[in-house]
């Protein structure tokens, strides 16, 4: 599902003009960037959390001539879902 399908399928429901949907899709949107870049966590109830995490530098290969290379400190996404989220897709 793409953004656009999200927000027609929202206003479908709610009865509400797709433009002010958009607005509102938008700005959850905006918070969750500005949380996250904060590095606080966000929990949507029943869906799941969303947390940055840190990783420490590491070694590793270069798998072309398999020399050891230094990989360096980075920050990624964590995802996990939540309970309702798992049972709806789990077989």
């Amino acid at each position: 599902m793409i953004k656009s399908h999200l927000v027609a399928h929202v206003a479908a429901i709610a009865g509400l003009p797709t433009g002010r949907i958009g607005a509102a899709v938008d700005a959850v949107s905006d918070s969750m960037t500005a949380a996250l870049r904060r590095s606080e966590e966000v929990t949507l109830v029943a869906f799941g959390s969303l947390s940055v995490m840190e990783r420490p530098a590491r070694p590793g290969r270069n798998p072309k001539t398999g020399a050891v290379i230094e990989i360096p400190a980075s920050r990624a996404m964590k995802f996990r879902p939540g309970k309702a989220l798992r049972a709806v897709v789990k077989p």
